[in-house]
């Protein structure tokens, strides 16, 4: 069963093709990688899946229906939206954060109830955040803030969620904790894509990844599938190598140096011979 199902999208901006004929499907509980070069259309094809843009071409159907059919308040009950850099608002704290995520389900008549607090309760607890509650989300570091976001999102409780580059600008460290907090959301039965620019965190941790490029999808499916190197070299116009990690075998790229070892040792040995002369 497919839950978003994207036919023939195309967009661009003013005479600007960003790409064109893209059509591919999501699974239920799985997480999808949309990986990439820069200016690939990645975080635009995101928001056109969040609605925060309009196709030029071509349709997108949430459970079978158009994504345009729902009211924005519908949409948010089924679809949770990420971007990049999210704003909170002065003051506002971690505990605070999250119960906004249960806005869409309330009303002028159905304030906040018990479901409301499960909700909220349940995703301080799936992304450990129970010590952070009352702090500023301001004041928090990059990977504590991007856990507090995704609570609020996990507490929307919908059933895609979408994420733009939720490890930019992180270290290793938090990198792996937020991935990690990710990927278990699948395991709640959720259908999760992300925008990532990490090919070997993309490898380790997707069900599946779609690669954009050439105005379009290059390649959509099983990570063994997409991650070759025929594909990434072409894709992000370098030479790489692939090597399987030692623990767990996923794929791991490496790009080559463009000159050897031997040439820059030589390179240092005659200028070591011109400053000695």
């Amino acid at each position: 069963m497919t839950m978003l199902d994207i036919e023939g999208v195309g967009f661009g901006y003013d005479s600007k093709l960003v790409f064109d004929n893209v059509s591919f499907g999501l699974g239920q509980g799985k997480l999808v990688g949309i990986v990439g070069p820069n200016g690939g259309g990645k975080s635009t094809l995101l928001k056109l899946m969040a609605r925060q843009l309009e196709p030029s071409c071509g349709q997108l159907r949430l459970k079978g229906k158009t994504l345009g059919s729902y009211s924005m308040k519908a949409l948010a009950k089924q679809l949770a939206f990420l971007p990049q850099q999210p704003v909170s608002p002065a003051g506002i704290t971690v505990e605070q954060l999250v119960q906004y995520g249960r806005h869409p389900h309330q009303g002028w008549f159905n304030q906040w109830s018990e479901e409301d607090a499960k909700q909220v309760a349940r995703a301080i607890a799936w992304m450990k955040i129970e010590d952070l509650l009352q702090q500023p989300v301001v004041s928090l570091s990059g990977g504590q803030r991007q856990r507090a976001w995704l609570a609020m999102i996990l507490a929307q409780d919908t059933d895609i969620i979408l994420l733009d580059e939720p490890t930019s600008a992180l270290d290793i460290g938090h990198q792996t904790e937020v991935m990690e907090s990710i990927s278990k959301m699948t395991s709640l039965g959720k259908t999760v894509v992300l925008v990532i620019h990490d090919l070997a965190a993309a490898a380790r941790y997707c069900d599946e990844l779609v690669a954009l490029g050439e105005h379009g999808v290059v390649a959509a499916g099983a990570v063994e599938q997409v991650i070759t190197k025929p594909l990434i070299d072409k894709l992000y116009d370098t030479n790489v190598d692939i090597v399987p990690a030692p623990f767990d075998g996923a794929p791991v790229i490496v790009p080559r140096r463009h000159f050897s070892s031997q040439h820059c040792s030589s390179q240092n040995s005659v200028k070591e011979s011109l400053s000695e002369s």
